[in-house]
């Protein structure tokens, strides 16, 4: 794992940046900050700016934690029950938020989803009474497979940002990857064709569906909705790994992921795939405060089950999907500032 670690200097420097910024931004969806953070974030401390710039350029490890950042329990209140009670002004996290934003815009852009938590930019993440059982992130009793993040979508994430604010139980995130593990060349040629159908997960599927937003809003995103509907129901095959020959990139998720019988080829290579990613599984419990930004291209990660309490102190982080080249959706965004693909 990757680290920085904040010294009591980066602390009081990060602190007084964030302080300034809440008198004037009430949240980071305000458009005015988006627009200014990439500028604004290069007044974060001098060390955190030249970690996060050494992984992004060298991609070291999958995973990048910022340790140090205090969380203040009692301010930022009780867990929601559900992501719709916590969006818009006056969140008691807007500290938090603005620090957490920062920080992922020294990675590159943060992106939205139309069909993810009403198209914000940040979402939250805990456990949701009706998500239980759910391969969701706001599941809670079920193992979340370890996944690429919207490993179906040809836009999908470079970097999935979490900044933990509350994590009582000690939940893991679960983290794994090719490093270390040697696969043999024939099964590397049949997972570099695209011969592995992949669904999209339950996040962006139609019984999210929102109705507010204007007429033209409603429009973009029913297109978007019909597209993944059809998706689901006639899976692309894609490639599972791509990129680099050493160290190449993956696109995976199995438990969306059913390859045909009449290609056992392809069955055989993408369990080898499984079986060596699992072996190698590991686990890290994030602590209020601690931010961690994954590799969304060579790193997997998932979470694993516990019992909720549903009584305000559960599990809380927030999250980020960050894209370090815009242009690729840009047919998706109704303008090239716009950050949610549709």
């Amino acid at each position: 794992m990757f680290r920085i670690d904040l010294s009591a200097s980066d602390i009081a420097e990060a602190g007084a940046l964030v302080a300034s910024l809440a008198e004037r931004y009430r949240t980071v969806e305000d458009p005015a900050f988006v627009r200014e953070a990439t500028i604004i974030a290069h007044e974060l401390p001098r060390a955190l700016r030249a970690g996060l710039l050494e992984f992004r350029l060298t991609e070291p490890h999958p995973l990048c934690v910022i340790g140090g950042y205090p969380i203040d329990d009692e301010r930022i209140g009780l867990t929601p029950a559900h992501w719709k009670d916590c969006g818009g002004e006056g969140r008691p996290t807007l500290a938090e938020d603005l620090f957490f934003y920062l920080c992922a815009s020294l990675l590159g852009d943060p992106i939205a989803w139309s069909t993810q938590q009403d198209g914000r930019l940040l979402h939250d993440v805990f456990p949701i009474k009706e998500h239980q059982y759910e391969q969701l992130g706001s599941g809670s009793e079920e193992l979340l497979t370890w996944h690429i993040e919207d490993a179906f979508h040809p836009m999908r994430t470079d970097y999935v940002g979490l900044m933990c604010l509350r994590n009582p139980d000690g939940v893991n995130t679960t983290y794994g990857s090719l490093e270390g593990i040697d696969l043999p060349a024939d099964v590397v040629e049949v997972l570099r064709q695209e011969r592995f159908p992949i669904r999209p997960d339950r996040s962006h599927l139609a019984e999210n569906r929102q109705n507010d937003g204007d007429e033209q809003l409603r429009r973009l995103r029913d297109r978007s909705y019909e597209w993944i509907t059809g998706l689901d129901a006639n899976p692309e095959p894609i490639a599972v790994l791509f990129g680099p020959q050493e160290n190449p990139y993956l696109r995976l998720d199995p438990y969306f992921m059913e390859v045909p019988a009449s290609d056992p080829e392809a069955a055989a290579a993408l369990d080898t795939i499984v079986k060596a990613i699992d072996a190698n599984i590991a686990g890290y419990a994030l602590k209020p405060g601690e931010v961690l930004f994954l590799d969304n291209y060579r790193g997997t990660h998932g979470r694993e089950p516990f019992t909720a309490r549903f009584d305000g102190t559960d599990r809380w982080l927030t999250r980020l999907n960050i894209a370090r080249d815009l242009r690729k959706s840009r047919a998706h965004r109704r303008s090239a500032d716009d950050r949610t693909i549709y």
